[in-house]
């Protein structure tokens, strides 16, 4: 290993040590759960260490950890209601024809990565997307409706197809 590998690892471990307890207890006023928080603060330190960062850490290292941080705690609260809006649509459904768990595992994963592709499309995009896929509009009642060229919509289509690809 190079030395500023060993000194990149001795950061992060000095980090760690010095403020994993401290980022446990955040995140579990946060969440309400301690298996919860400490799965966020190992998904921190994880994200500190996969981070393309030359520079050593300096200044206030709980900031930047707050900040790592509350952005895994937003995906968790976005997960729990993706799970929370599947279980309410199964919860109607006659015993033999409810996913096992397994089944419904990769259902969660395949709606977390389409809900973090949404996520990250702009508002106008995501909008003409879903009132196509999801409400059945025509490119041209989407047009009408949102006040945009036909033109304009299909470009908004093609960047979200693209986006649904590169998320396969």
């Amino acid at each position: 290993m190079s030395a500023a590998r060993l000194d990149a690892h001795a950061e992060v471990l000095a980090l760690y040590r010095d403020h994993h307890r401290w980022l446990t207890g955040w995140l579990r006023k946060r969440v309400g759960d301690a298996f919860d928080a400490a799965d966020l603060a190992q998904d921190t330190f994880v994200r500190v260490m996969t981070g393309r960062r030359s520079a050593p850490i300096e200044g206030e290292p709980r900031a930047l950890l707050t900040h790592i941080a509350n952005g895994l705690v937003i995906d968790h609260w976005r997960r729990r209601e993706v799970e929370r809006a599947y279980l309410a649509a199964i919860a109607h459904l006659p015993e033999p024809s409810v996913p096992s768990p397994e089944v419904r595992a990769l259902i969660f994963e395949s709606l977390f990565r389409i809900q973090a592709m949404l996520d990250q499309m702009r508002s106008v995009t995501r909008e003409v997307f879903l009132l196509s896929q999801l409400d059945g509009l025509t490119y041209a009642e989407i047009a009408d409706r949102l006040g945009l060229s036909l033109s304009t919509v299909k470009r908004h289509m093609q960047t979200a197809f693209v986006a649904c690809m590169q998320a396969i």
